[in-house]
């Protein structure tokens, strides 16, 4: 089964504040990686489980249409506000039913949102969908996001952010089992395509407010079960790492600006012509 966990109004509406989506340069890799699999021009793609939709616009300017999908009306509603691009249009569905023909994808993405998917069903729908040389890219980041500031020990500033990581574990759904990544490795083994390609580590950094990197990981699935159990704790908690993380910066404002560096890793897989 799947996992639905993100749907409330206000947890959609943070997503889109303060989600990091994919760099234009890891974008370009995934199409780097379908050019050498099927020539342009492309047609269709489709983005599951796309929540807010950050990642998703970046597809559109490369396809003809692109389909946004999710399984929650509010994340729908949030990506439908932001979405300019008259080429994309949304479907409320399930990863594991999804509502296109056969052989008539030519790209299926999921951003940060394959683990939660029933894994195993996923893989097949999208072996259905998939046109032959059609593709595969499943992108998501780790939780351990550094910080850096000018004329700050970076060492000093991330280990408040392992600690702040560290606090949250115990709350982490035991359907992510111990490794995202680990996840996403057992299903690049798993698909049967001759060609794939995996890559564990691509940073991507963004400036942005402390508050922001504070808003950021208060979205994770993690931070939100604890504040769903102890709502106090949960928010004791940010408000103490976020008053070190000002004590070591030396600022006395949750907006002054850091940079975050978040790890990204990918699978990328094709479809033979034959399948």
């Amino acid at each position: 089964m799947s996992y639905r966990l993100f749907e409330g109004k206000e947890h959609a509406a943070s997503y889109w504040k303060y989600r990091i989506c994919p760099s234009d340069h890891l974008i370009q890799q995934v199409l780097d990686f379908m050019e050498k699999q099927k020539s342009q021009p492309w047609e269709l793609a489709v983005d599951v489980g796309c929540g807010s939709g950050q990642g998703t616009v970046l597809l559109a300017k490369h396809f003809a249409s692109v389909v946004e999908t999710d399984v929650s009306p509010a994340q729908l509603e949030v990506a439908l506000q932001h979405a300019k691009e008259p080429n994309i249009t949304y479907q409320r569905c399930v990863a594991e039913e999804l509502p296109f023909a056969d052989s008539s994808v030519d790209l299926m993405t999921a951003m940060s949102a394959f683990h939660w998917f029933d894994r195993p069903r996923f893989l097949k729908e999208v072996h259905r969908v998939l046109k032959p040389r059609g593709c595969l890219a499943l992108l998501n980041y780790t939780i351990d996001m550094e910080l850096s500031y000018p004329d700050c020990c970076s060492q000093t500033l991330n280990q408040v952010c392992k600690e702040f990581y560290a606090a949250l574990q115990p709350y982490r759904s035991p359907h992510l089992g111990s490794s995202t990544i680990e996840l996403y490795r057992e299903a690049y083994e798993s698909i049967p395509y001759f060609d794939k390609e995996w890559q564990e580590c691509v940073w991507v950094r963004r400036p942005m407010p402390l508050s922001s990197y504070m808003g950021l990981v208060e979205s994770f699935s993690s931070y939100q079960a604890l504040l769903r159990g102890d709502m106090q704790k949960a928010i004791s908690l940010s408000q103490d790492i976020c008053q070190r993380l000002m004590s070591i910066m030396g600022v006395t404002s949750a907006e002054t600006e850091v940079l975050v560096g978040v790890k990204y890793f990918y699978l990328l897989a094709c479809k033979p012509q034959q399948a």
